[in-house]
């Protein structure tokens, strides 16, 4: 893992630009957008993807794997905190004097001075950011924005538009998301994460303060989450909106109703409203609130932000039906923190109805694993019927010795209610045996664990119901 460097120049002009890792969804992205800005774009991965092969379709020269030759006529570098140092291009550029950037600085250099809105928080905000995005779409405005997810019904985490308005996920977890300059920001909760960057709590929560007090219009934050609440405590800033079902909300929000797609009131000052969204989940309509209360801040009306946000399909990964076989349906979930677990499985419990819930756990990274391998077995025996554990996706981590999935496993109250299985295969087919028609599984980390759900279905279709 390289730590950003946010104090080396960002250079005024980029002819040629190179992305080391360019196949994630959030270097991808900003991919585009360079190459929307008329820049010669190039990059290296280390498999091929769809993310690869549609920015090689775009005008991109894309390849496979990471050799130094790869750098072509480049003049700046721009990688991201995953890559080793060791990486052939990385040093490469280095040697020869090149401009290597962090890709947090890469957006920086894109957004310029347009009128910035940036979405923090621990959990949340690719969708909250893909709520803005398309209500602001559907309200007639042409946002720039880059997400770090893509958008459902706009198959993209970025787009280049015509308004002056910019819209990003801003991301917490390197520090970086203190390095644009923020107009309107959201802060969706703050829940203490990223442990092994910042130096303890109080320097997690001293940076949402930061981040919140240097918006230069606004700060939206959450009066439910118990971590917003400490930030909010800590602001000094003219302008708080605070959104949530907390009593004394700037934006209320009541009558939560998860039986289907959530429905919710909307309450600002004497106005209410009631606002039907497409998607699952409690969470997303606090989520929604949030982006509604972002939305006023603009300038737009309460019942026509949410009316706005009503065609919202969710983003990839997020709670995403994949397919159904022998009645069982198989949906996929980034969520990687035990907070995240618990809205993902919650919601999932409403899809479900009177079936059982079956969740694939593949825990992310050895440090979170090894801090919060209890908080994950607790909520995991909670929330699901049966948890089949796989073993841990190191990311850009060294494996630690004892952090494997058997940790999580072996923190489950009961035994029965959950089986260590760090072989896919025979991770799918125990899947396949245990599930029964009406059953819902869920896939559920950040890492490849969606990569499994191919194999899941085949063995649903081959296995007969016990």
């Amino acid at each position: 893992m390289i730590r950003p460097d946010l104090t080396l120049p960002i250079p005024e002009t980029i002819t040629a630009a190179h992305f080391i890792g360019i196949g994630g969804s959030g270097m991808s992205g900003l991919a585009r957008m360079f190459l929307d800005a008329g820049i010669r774009v190039s990059g290296s991965d280390r498999a091929d993807s769809a993310n690869l092969r549609a920015l090689a379709a775009a005008g991109a020269t894309v390849h496979i794997g990471h050799d130094a030759a790869y750098l072509g006529d480049a003049d700046t570098v721009v990688h991201t905190g995953a890559i080793w140092p060791e990486n052939p291009e990385f040093l490469a550029a280095k040697e020869r004097g090149l401009h290597v950037i962090h890709r947090s600085q890469a957006l920086h250099w894109l957004i310029g001075a347009h009128r910035l809105v940036s979405i923090a928080g621990a959990h949340g905000k690719t969708t909250s950011t893909g709520m803005i995005v398309t209500a602001l779409q559907a309200l007639g405005a042409d946002p720039n924005f880059v997400n770090g997810g893509v958008i459902e019904q706009l198959g993209v985490s970025s787009s280049s538009g015509a308004d002056e308005l910019f819209v990003i996920e801003a991301d917490e977890s390197d520090g970086t998301f203190l390095l644009y300059r923020t107009s309107v920001a959201l802060i969706t909760n703050v829940d203490p994460d990223h442990l092994d960057f910042y130096a303890d709590e109080d320097a997690f929560y001293d940076a949402f303060v930061r981040f919140g007090n240097e918006a230069s219009e606004a700060v939206v934050i959450s009066s439910d989450d118990p971590g917003a609440l400490r930030v909010h405590a800590s602001l000094a800033h003219d302008t708080v909106i605070t959104f949530g079902r907390a009593e004394g909300s700037d934006l209320r929000i009541t009558d939560i109703d998860t039986t289907g797609p959530v429905a919710a009131t909307l309450t600002r000052g004497g106005e209410s409203v009631r606002m039907q969204l497409a998607v699952p989940g409690a969470h997303n309509a606090i989520n929604a609130a949030g982006a509604v209360a972002v939305l006023m801040t603009l300038g737009y009306g309460l019942a026509e932000s949410a009316q706005a946000l009503s065609g919202f399909a969710g983003t990839v990964r997020r709670l995403e039906l994949h397919g159904e076989a022998r009645g069982v349906h198989v949906y996929d979930d980034y969520s990687h923190h035990p907070t995240e677990v618990r809205a993902a499985l919650e919601a999932i419990r409403g899809i479900a109805g009177a079936g059982r819930v079956i969740a694939i756990q593949q825990p992310h990274t050895y440090s979170r694993t090894q801090q919060m391998y209890r908080e994950f077995a607790q909520v995991l025996e909670e929330l699901a019927d049966h948890t089949v554990m796989l073993d841990v996706y190191g990311a850009r981590e060294d494996p630690v010795p004892g952090v494997t999935g058997e940790l999580v496993s072996g923190a489950f109250a009961h035994a029965s209610h959950v089986h260590y299985v760090p072989d896919w295969q025979e991770a799918a087919d125990y899947t396949a045996r245990i599930a029964r028609d009406g059953d819902v599984v869920v896939t559920l980390g950040c890492g490849n664990v969606y990569q499994i759900i191919p194999q899941v279905l085949d063995s649903l279709r081959k296995t007969p119901e016990v």
